[in-house]
């Protein structure tokens, strides 16, 4: 799994990495790898299936790396709108809304120009950043392991605790069928 990482990082003239983060689509999962590192979870990509475009509520696929880290210190729980903790903690609501982003954004960036990067040839926006797709946490724990969100990867409020503190900014995603 690492080679098909570090072979791809390669192919794009990028230096290879320390750790990587890799998204099944297919398998609905997340693997994280580092130095005597290795952990899985499930997660829930788009109900929409993948694709590049500005939206389309697609997961992108290709290479990402995680340009931003979001929610340091912040509860187990809270909820984050536009990137801001708005100062709820989605458990002590009395609904269960769709989809929040809770507790820790992990915010990605393509790397593959006109891909999920920029335009693509036909000038369309297929840049995974300005999308605001990100790894995060979310309510919806009973859907993880099936398509359940808007384009992001959702992870329980566990796994991307433990994701948020193991991956640091700069690691290599790539997600992929």
């Amino acid at each position: 799994m690492r080679g098909e990482v570090l072979g791809r990082l390669s192919a794009l003239g990028l230096p290879s990495a320390e750790h990587c983060i890799i998204v099944s689509v297919d398998q609905q999962k997340l693997w994280f790898l580092g130095p005597g590192v290795r952990r899985e979870w499930p997660v829930s990509t788009a109900r929409a299936g993948v694709g590049q475009l500005e939206g389309s509520n697609r997961t992108p696929l290709g290479m990402h790396r995680v340009k931003e880290k979001i929610g340091d210190g912040a509860r187990k729980g809270t909820v984050f709108r536009a990137r801001v903790d708005v100062g709820e903690v989605w458990t002590d609501r009395p609904d269960n809304p769709d989809n929040l982003i809770t507790t820790r954004i992990l915010r990605l960036d393509g790397l593959e120009e006109g891909f999920n990067r920029g335009q693509d040839t036909h000038g369309a926006v297929v840049d995974t950043f300005r999308r605001y797709v990100y790894i995060h946490g979310t309510n919806q724990h009973a859907a993880l392991g099936t398509p359940n969100s808007h384009g992001c990867v959702l992870l329980s409020d566990d796994a991307v605790l433990e994701l948020f503190s193991l991956a640091p900014v700069g690691t290599p995603v790539l997600i992929r069928l």
